[in-house]
């Protein structure tokens, strides 16, 4: 199913079709339209990094509209407000459909105003899928051997903390990875967009991801929408690959009904 920007389908009602967002993690246009030519017909949602996007233009994401596609730009802002504030509002303009930010609660309001009346979704990314624990203590955010007084006890409850800052000014969504996926759902039941990144079907590496869930188990544990990357780049056939994918977000959603109807 494809969808607009100006779709204000609910995310709960999301077929598997539409829950699945392939990373152009790519580094140049021409690599990024044969990507597109691949998977034409089987995704509909495109997630452009840092990588593509220094590539990029205003023609290119018109090609990606005019095949009837969604754009997640995920570039983690964070800068000063009126930077942001600016950045966000030229977003909106593209058409862009996902934002990420990974300022503090200043960068998040500066967002959310940049965003307007648009529906643009502004996500936050509490903490990026490769930093774990020793990252945090390198920062003296968290506890270490050497006994100084720290902000938090655990990461747990620094995840938590920027998650409810930014949903506190407004944000519409999270980026979460592993067990953070159901804790955010729990915590913030369905009036938060979650969407998890660095998704691996079973078998397949890691990488530098230090959480990562297969696609069944981040739709199981309450994900919207999963971020996929080079299971499908590098797959040989990247068409397969994505279908493969989206079939393990169709028989998720078909255990997770089951679950709340019982």
């Amino acid at each position: 199913m494809k969808i607009s920007a100006n779709n204000n389908m609910l995310h709960s009602a999301l077929s598997s079709g539409d829950r699945l967002i392939v990373a152009l993690d790519v580094p140049s246009v021409q690599d990024a339209k044969k990507y597109l030519d691949d998977l034409e017909g089987v995704v509909w949602f495109y997630k452009i990094g840092l990588e593509l996007f220094l590539a990029v233009n205003r023609e290119f994401l018109e090609e990606v509209r005019a095949r009837q596609c969604r754009i997640f730009l995920d570039l983690k802002m964070n800068d000063i407000d009126e930077t942001v504030r600016r950045s966000v509002n030229l977003a909106g303009d593209l058409g862009v459909d996902f934002l990420t930010i990974l300022g503090n609660h200043a960068t998040a309001k500066a967002a959310v105003h940049g965003r307007g009346d648009r529906p643009l979704k502004i996500l936050t990314v509490p903490l990026l899928s490769s930093w774990g624990e020793r990252d945090l203590q390198e920062l003296g955010l968290l506890p270490s051997n050497n006994g100084d007084s720290v902000r938090f006890s655990t990461l747990d409850d620094y995840v938590i903390w920027r998650a409810e800052m930014a949903m506190a000014q407004g944000c519409d969504g999270l980026i979460a990875s592993g067990k953070y996926v159901k804790m955010f759902r729990e915590r913030f039941d369905e009036k938060v967009v979650i969407v998890s990144p660095g998704v691996r079907p079973a078998g397949h590496d890691t990488h530098e991801h230090q959480r990562s869930l297969t696609p069944f188990d981040a739709i199981q544990a309450g994900a919207d929408y999963l971020v996929v990357g080079r299971p499908i780049r590098d797959a040989q056939n990247r068409r397969e690959a994505a279908q493969r994918i989206q079939d393990d977000i169709a028989s998720a959603l078909k255990t997770r009904v089951g679950k709340n109807n019982s």
